[in-house]
This record gives structure tokens, sequence and C-alpha cells, in this order.
């Protein structure tokens, strides 16, 4: 993926999203082998998603942190 979303703002450190989102930016977030974070701002509202990608390709997660 070329350009990972960057969350619009953050209150008490957590990130915050209240544009509307698109198919695009729910694959950013939760399907992006491209993005090394389990956790990742979330598509809409406030929090975190999880990036499933590493949920279902764990020893590539490894892989990739042992690398950095």
């Amino acid at each position: 993926m070329s350009e990972i979303p960057e969350p619009q703002g953050r209150f008490a450190g957590v990130p915050y999203d209240w544009r509307i989102p698109t198919p695009e930016k729910f694959k950013a977030r939760w399907w992006n082998p491209g993005d090394t974070r389990v956790l990742t701002p979330r598509a809409f509202g406030w929090g975190y998603d999880l990036n499933l990608y590493w949920l279902a390709h764990p020893a590539e997660f490894w892989r990739r942190q042992q690398r950095q």
C-alpha cells in the first residue's frame, strides 16, 4: 500500500478520526502488510483497530520484527 492515512487527531493520547471512512482506509487499518503495527488508529471513531493481517501471518510478523 502506498499511503497509510494518518488519524485526524489525538485526544488524551488516543487517536481519533471522525471523517467518513472509505474502503481504502478500512483496508489500510485492518489488513495492511505494509504497516508493521498490530494496533492501528481506528478507521472511524476514537481508539485503535487490529491489523488483522499480522494475526493471520504471525511468522512473517516475527521475521519482520527481527529485521528492524
